[in-house]
């Protein structure tokens, strides 16, 4: 029996090396297919961690020779599962569009470092960005960010904490430059983790969450201050850059709630934002083809000028998203 263990996990993680390798090859395809300059696997961090890297997506076919804006996409997953080339779909939308370049964004999961070592790995990310503007022609001015539930939980933190100098850290070697964004698009994220994010079939707050306490180490009761300063809505202020979000009203997993605390956080600082629920939505629900056609919409006017009116009427959930 003290051979098998060790087979067993050989085994296990050959496979998932080979998964992760069929992953990127169908991706490679994909952006050949549409036209995409394709950067795999470049660290931010300084080291050769593989959650510390970002995918660069460029157009091959730009429509204008300036530098373009940037979206940078943080994959969901409950902050303990999940990988950049989840969001590789998203990138390769933005991009072959010819407006804009994308950067999927990796960071280390709970299984490796808890709160706030997330937020320090996509701040770095967008750090890198700025860093390597010229070299890409990328416009560092210019920069979204986007993301689902966990994603959208760091996205947020991202735009409402742009001058909180704890949140920073000391990642890479890009630590002269700003993690500042000009906006935000949250699909159904975490706002406020001092309340309970999930409750039971008799409407009760759920305390232990596990994807919660494996970012705080601990509950959010027990973990009180480090539950407020992980909290995107503790940091919001009237110079924050606009938002807008996407989130289902029957989401079991991360309560409406959410949504509607960031919303009228940032309206009460002034800055502006828009929410745009989809009734009877559950936390798939965000998958909904309407939202990234919304959010191109408001990526556009907000970091290009488009001159163009963004629908907020609420969305029908698809049948299989429902609850």
């Amino acid at each position: 029996m003290k051979h098998i263990l060790p087979l067993l996990l050989l085994v296990t993680s050959s496979t998932w090396a080979q998964d992760l390798s069929a992953q990127k090859q169908n991706v490679i395809s994909k952006a050949e297919k549409d036209q995409v300059e394709l950067h795999l696997d470049l660290p931010y961090a300084g080291n050769d961690n593989p959650k510390q890297k970002v995918d660069l997506y460029l157009p091959k076919k730009r429509n204008t020779d300036k530098p373009i804006p940037v979206v940078a996409l943080i994959h969901g997953g409950g902050w303990v599962n999940g990988d950049r080339l989840g969001y590789a779909a998203a990138a390769i939308q933005f991009s072959r569009t010819g407006d804009y370049a994308a950067v999927a964004v990796g960071y280390r999961l709970t299984k490796e470092a808890h709160w706030p070592s997330q937020i320090y790995d996509c701040k770095a990310a967008i750090r890198w960005i700025r860093a390597h503007a010229k070299e890409y022609n990328l416009d560092p001015d210019k920069i979204a960010v986007m993301g689902s539930s966990a994603g959208g939980h760091l996205s947020s933190l991202i735009g409402t904490s742009g001058d909180v100098k704890e949140l920073e850290g000391d990642l890479g070697p890009s630590t002269s430059f700003s993690s500042r964004v000009q906006c935000v698009v949250n699909l159904c994220g975490p706002e406020d983790f001092t309340k309970a994010l999930m409750f039971d079939k008799e409407g009760k707050p759920i305390v232990d969450d596990p994807a919660v306490s494996g970012l705080l180490g601990g509950t959010y009761e027990a973990k009180h201050a480090e539950a407020v300063a992980a909290s995107p809505v503790t940091y919001v202020t009237k110079d924050d850059p606009p938002f807008i979000t996407f989130h289902g009203t029957a989401d079991k997993r991360v309560a409406y709630l959410n949504a509607e605390t960031i919303h009228a956080a940032l309206q009460k600082a002034g800055v502006p934002s828009l929410l745009i629920p989809i009734t009877d939505g559950g936390h798939g629900s965000v998958s909904h083809p309407e939202v990234i056609a919304r959010a191109k919409l408001f990526v556009g006017k907000t970091l290009r000028g488009d001159e163009v009116t963004i629908d907020t009427t609420p969305l029908p959930a698809p049948p299989e998203k429902k609850k």
